[in-house]
């Protein structure tokens, strides 16, 4: 039964604290424990995980902000399960953070922790729409802004690859890891030879490393005729909708084509599909190659801000999704909602997120969107580019060309978005630029056609052209890089020890929450200006420098 926990803020007669020597009691109501219990623990809505519970049955529960809290100081302090708890058990400042003033007088079983988790994660798989730690980070940081006095009017975004606990394997070992998880989950005394010998130690080295790579082919034919093997005694022992066998049947229907007499011809590596079956123990993984980089996984997506006025800089938003989506689209899902939350004016993005019409429909609303770079096709250099023409603020008319010649009329086609402008011919035929314009010379005037997404795309690439400018925008994004670099190699965001999306997305969630937590102290340090000095496991906190 969910009950909120509110015992905190009645402090016994006798606690640990009273008895600690008053220098000592000093030290701790001006340390990290003092700030945390005040700025995150308080701030912690519990509310949000009533749904885990029962609403009127059953002991209640243990309190849900003192395990979000280890969950934040897990992932702060980059502590194993088993460090944590003992952190928990015997440090009087972790007891301290999450509301509790006498060491050990609230006990937690492993097996709680584990339980909340499992709530969580079941809960998440059944109802994506309402993330109940993306909204934890949202509650927090909003107060971290505020409390801080942050500057949102300037963010800038990035992606990184993120990948969970999976190696990365080729496809005859996709097939070996498929084939033995389906065979492991079979009845003994229903086994083949055949598949018995699956079962054999030295079954995955005879296949994969003794198989010369012109064998490949060859040997996945094997693999996936004992797969069908499987398959079918799994469909005589209804077992045929169990995990391992509906993976088995995914990867077999992915890497193969129907030939004749039933026969599976195999598919070259070019025809499948990215988001096929990447690994045998998370069946949500993709495939991705962007640049010369290729990994299988997720991919994650920040903003955080980074106004030169803000002591530190606070992430503001984050996604986790299938590696197969582009950066365009998580930006067109997550921009209108960082403009909503934060009212962002100037968003700093690479070349990876630039779309026309993403531009355009944020644009419209007063928030501007910077490019470091672009994709796409560049213009026919040996024409003048189309932002030389002078063009109306809404980009539906042509006031002049390069020359400075005005059109005679302008008309603007709202299907295709086509603006038709016509010139004067004779002015047209002595024009200096005559050669180089992009305006066609007809039999009674010059015509000019072109489309608004082409006009909005040469005036980007020239603001981009724009040393002054670029160096500008390179800078101000620059920095969230740093950001997922620390995510990743400091705060193990790279590679999680979770599968799955719904778990990388918890675990990826308490990671940001950590790392703004982690940063909001930076900037209490800074405005206080207290001594930010940390030894020792027992009152340390990584990455807790301040920033200017």
């Amino acid at each position: 039964m969910f009950k909120e926990h509110k015992r905190h803020f009645q402090t016994d007669l006798f606690t640990t604290e009273v008895a600690m020597n008053p220098k000592l009691q000093d030290k701790l109501n001006n340390s990290w424990a003092s700030v945390y219990y005040e700025h995150v623990f308080c701030k912690i809505d519990e509310s949000g995980f009533a749904p885990l519970y029962c609403k009127d049955n059953g002991r209640p529960n243990f309190p849900v902000n003192v395990l979000l809290s280890l969950e934040f100081i897990k992932h702060m302090k980059n502590y194993s399960d088993e460090e944590l708890l003992e952190q928990y058990y015997f440090n009087y400042q972790i007891s301290y953070a999450v509301g509790l003033r006498t060491l050990g007088e609230l006990y937690l079983a492993p097996r709680t922790l584990y339980d909340f988790r499992r709530r969580i994660y079941d809960y998440l798989k059944d109802n994506p729409q309402n993330d109940i730690i993306f909204n934890q980070f949202q509650s927090l940081t909003g107060y971290f802004i505020e409390k801080a006095n942050l500057d949102t009017s300037e963010q800038r975004m990035d992606s990184t690859g993120i990948m969970s606990n999976i190696r990365q394997a080729g496809r005859l070992s996709l097939a070996v890891d498929v084939l033995l998880q389906a065979v492991k989950m079979l009845p003994e005394k229903k086994l083949s030879d055949n598949l018995k010998r699956v079962l054999e130690p030295n079954f995955t080295n005879k296949v994969i490393y003794h198989t010369r790579s012109n064998d490949t082919q060859t040997k996945l034919k094997e693999i996936i005729s004992l797969m069908t093997e499987a398959l079918i005694i799994a469909g005589n022992c209804k077992l045929d909708k169990k995990q391992p066998f509906q993976i088995t049947e995914r990867f077999i229907n992915e890497q193969t084509t129907d030939g004749k007499n039933k026969t599976k011809i195999i598919k070259n590596g070019d025809d499948i599909s990215a988001d096929s079956l990447q690994s045998a123990y998370d069946s949500d993984a993709t495939y991705r190659k962007k640049g010369k980089k290729e990994w299988s996984g997720y991919v994650a997506n920040l903003a955080e801000t980074c106004s030169e006025e803000n002591k530190a800089q606070l992430i503001t938003d984050y996604s986790v999704e299938k590696n197969i989506v582009s950066d365009v689209e998580m930006a067109k899902q997550r921009i209108p909602k960082i403009k909503e939350k934060t009212n962002a004016k100037n968003i700093y993005l690479d070349g990876g997120y630039y779309d026309t019409d993403l531009k355009q429909s944020i644009e419209r609303d007063g928030t501007k969107l910077h490019y470091t770079d672009m994709t796409g096709r560049k213009e026919d250099g040996s024409k003048i580019p189309i932002s030389k023409f002078v063009f109306t603020e809404d980009l539906k008319s042509i006031k002049a060309c390069p020359a400075g010649y005005k059109p005679n009329r302008v008309y603007y086609k709202e299907k295709g978005n086509i603006i038709s402008a016509y010139f004067d011919k004779e002015k047209c035929k002595t024009c200096p630029f005559k050669e180089q314009c992009r305006v066609k010379i007809q039999k009674k005037e010059s015509v000019l056609r072109i489309s608004q997404k082409s006009v909005v795309i040469s005036q980007t690439r020239m603001q981009i052209q724009n040393k002054e400018e670029r160096a500008k925008k390179v800078s101000k994004r620059a920095g969230i890089e740093g950001t997922n670099s620390a995510l990743k190699r400091k705060e193990g965001a790279g590679k999680l020890n979770v599968r799955g999306i719904v778990k990388t997305r918890i675990v990826f969630g308490y990671k940001v929450i950590a790392r703004n937590i982690n940063q909001f102290y930076a900037i209490i340090g800074e405005i206080t200006k207290e001594p930010l000095v940390f030894k020792g496991q027992g009152g340390s906190l990584p990455n807790l420098v301040p920033q200017g």
